[in-house]
């Protein structure tokens, strides 16, 4: 009998603690919060979450307390109104954070920086970081990437005025935002209509890593290039990808700072418009200069059972893009994809070959261009396109080793869309130390709640309890949350046609 007793008041006391395992404390809601909102979570500095906020010709840092209760509202009335702010970008540290923003008056874009401490207030004076001249049609000019250890800042911009040599400008800064080296250089471009450059990385050496492309009639990629900057060198070194008898599809690139490699990675076919078949494998050895892998992982059928959906199995991958690439410390990495597509009223599903919603592959027509607008995975918070609905479903995660060869995989079941708008849907991952969650909203009897699945090193998925504290009217946008700290992380949120924003707690 006492033994019962014991067990049962253990069963109690874990209870107990698994419904104190994580909470959800929620924000108020500001008059001037509406959803046409601009905003970015910047971080936690001294116990405080700062989030800055801008609309209508203002631009404000809120700063929240560990109970999410506003506790001050600085103006950062530095910043030039609204119409003239084409930018702005957080690199938060320990105690403070840089604000780059670039912002136009008549025909000169100017690039500045502004340090902010914990309560939102500017420290020194602001600093000028470099000026453009510019024709009338051109607008953000600047793109702003920061390396993983934030050691490293690069500003950088592409003049495309000769369509076949793009004249690139980088600016390569320290932790204190002194110059470390500024380069031009010039890349060429075969193609004037279907050469394209992809996405930009920054390693904690300052090395800056990207790659140039052809896509065939402007669907999948037929030529592509691998791209390195080295910090103090005034040149490119040029690698051209082994393509034969494959096309690729959007290029991902990931700098594995422990082990002084390069990663990149895509979806691949073997006919132009034909179906995924799988992963194409580059790793880059930094000492040797030379590739160590260049590869093929083609797809079982078990696996594509499992990721289809609603899609057939030959099908399966045709409307997947990869979201996250994680690298481990002994050399392997994990990759981490999800469908996405969307429908309309009276036309077809949307063709994914036009890259209307990615975030890397937008043709720029003006003076200068910026391959990046903003953080967020699609950019389409106001674009409100009628009688569009958009769709993100199963989420796929392998993981491989250091030699590219499959350990494991699993396969997140979801099925999400939305009308006008893809706030709601996708995800957002945490990483908790011992394994990483996912999280996205899930509709349950017509409500939708933040849904909690996990991923152990070994592959092991589970889907943990309803998280608590989900009051109803609150609704979620995970896939713009931030992770602030080792077990926390802000989700904004929308109650009422009001942003508010959400600390997830585990």
């Amino acid at each position: 009998m006492k033994g019962g007793r014991w067990i049962l008041c253990l069963i109690t006391l874990l209870a107990g603690l698994s419904a104190k395992s994580q909470r959800i404390v929620y924000s108020q809601p500001d008059r001037e919060d509406s959803r046409r909102l601009n905003f970015e979570v910047i971080g936690k500095m001294n116990g405080n979450f700062l989030i800055y906020k801008s609309i209508r010709n203002k631009n404000w840092i809120s700063i929240l307390d560990n109970d999410m209760k506003e506790v001050a509202k600085v103006d950062q009335d530095y910043l030039p109104d609204n119409d003239r702010v084409i930018n702005v970008d957080f690199f938060p540290y320990g105690d403070f954070a840089y604000m780059i923003y670039q912002y136009r008056k008549k025909s000169i874009v100017y690039c500045a920086a502004a340090k902010i401490d914990p309560e939102g207030k500017k420290i020194g004076e602001l600093i000028s970081l470099d000026t453009t001249q510019i024709g009338s049609g051109d607008n953000k000019i600047y793109s702003v990437i920061s390396s993983e250890d934030k050691s490293k800042i690069m500003i950088f911009k592409i003049n495309k005025k000769d369509r076949r040599n793009f004249m690139t400008t980088t600016i390569l800064l320290d932790e204190k935002l002194q110059l470390i080296k500024k380069s031009r250089l010039a890349i060429p471009m075969q193609d004037r209509d279907d050469d394209y450059l992809s996405e930009f990385q920054l390693d904690n050496e300052g090395d800056l890593i990207f790659s140039k492309f052809n896509r065939v009639n402007n669907e999948n990629i037929g030529e592509a290039a691998f791209l390195v900057k080295y910090a103090q060198s005034d040149t490119l070194l040029v690698r051209t990808l082994k393509l034969d008898k494959i096309f690729l599809d959007e290029i991902r690139i990931k700098p594995d700072n422990v082990n002084k490699r390069f990663f990149l990675t895509s979806f691949y076919v073997k006919q132009k418009r034909g179906n995924t078949d799988g992963y194409y494998f580059y790793i880059w050895d930094k000492a040797t200069q030379q590739p160590v892998i260049e590869d093929t992982f083609a797809f079982s059928d078990a696996l594509r059972r499992e990721a289809r959906g609603n899609s057939s199995i030959k099908a399966a991958f045709n409307e997947y893009f990869i979201r996250q690439i994680v690298v481990r410390r002994d050399g392997g990495f994990i990759i981490a994809s999800e469908a996405f597509y969307t429908s309309s009223r009276g036309s077809s599903m949307w063709n994914r070959y036009n890259y209307m919603y990615s975030p890397y592959f937008r043709s720029y027509d003006y003076y200068y261009y910026s391959p990046y607008y903003n953080n967020s995975f699609w950019g389409n918070r106001f674009n409100d396109f009628q009688n569009t609905r958009y769709q993100a479903d199963n989420i796929t995660i392998q993981s491989f080793d250091k030699n590219g060869k499959r350990e494991w995989s699993s396969v997140i079941t979801k099925e999400q869309f939305d009308d006008q708008s893809d706030d709601l849907i996708s995800y957002q991952i945490m990483n908790t130390g011992g394994q990483v969650h996912f999280l996205f909203n899930n509709l349950e009897r017509r409500v939708q709640l933040l849904t909690d699945f996990s991923v152990k090193p070994d592959g092991t998925l589970t889907r943990n309890p309803t998280l608590k504290d989900l009051d109803r009217g609150y609704e979620f946008m995970p896939k713009y949350g931030k992770q602030v700290s080792a077990r926390q992380m802000i989700i904004p949120c929308v109650y009422r046609n009001y942003i508010c924003f959400a600390k997830l707690e585990y």
